[in-house]
């Protein structure tokens, strides 16, 4: 299995498991993760449910 991979700064998890403190996004029918760096510096966009293009 592949580690998890953040879909904005590409950081790989340090384990093949999703770490709990990343964030899981369903954009276009793809699932996307972020780390924990990521989601919380676009929590805003996050939460409002907002595609990542317009973070």
């Amino acid at each position: 299995m592949a580690r998890a991979t953040c879909a904005l700064c590409g950081r790989q998890a340090d384990t093949e498991d999703t770490p709990l403190t990343w964030a899981t996004s369903v954009e276009g029918g793809r699932k996307l993760l972020y780390c924990d760096s990521c989601a919380r510096e676009n929590v805003r966009g996050i939460e409002g449910k907002l595609d990542a293009v317009y973070w």
